[in-house]
């Protein structure tokens, strides 16, 4: 049986893993070791980073429809309410864009949550 040398296959797998480790300072660019750590904990980071983007991104949507609904004469949590009782489904993200795009179309709709 012929004998199979390995070097190639290590060598494929090392430059791939130092052109994803591009861009970093130091020896995380240079070195095996370093770079596949600092791989790992890249990809672990952008893992937990999109889950917490979305949670961001509400967080900031409630912040908007808050101070909207302030300048309507309300608090975030009685317009909420409001609209819940008057069965108005509009999501956080549409009562936000209102807020900063119409704001006629808002103080209508903080009317209707105001009535309730």
């Amino acid at each position: 049986m012929a004998r199979v040398k390995r070097g190639v296959a290590g060598h494929k797998r090392h430059k791939r893993l130092l052109q994803a480790a591009e861009g970093r300072r130091g020896s995380r660019h240079k070195l095996i070791r370093p770079a596949r750590e600092a791989l790992l904990h890249a990809l672990a980071y952008a893992t937990r980073d999109r889950q917490q983007r979305k949670r961001q991104m509400r967080e900031l949507w409630i912040h908007r429809v808050n101070a909207a609904a302030r300048l309507n004469g309300i608090s975030y949590s009685q317009f909420i309410a409001g609209l819940k009782r008057n069965n108005i489904a509009i999501d956080r993200k549409m009562l936000a864009d209102l807020a900063v795009r119409d704001a006629a179309a808002f103080t209508a709709v903080a009317v209707a949550a105001k009535r309730a």
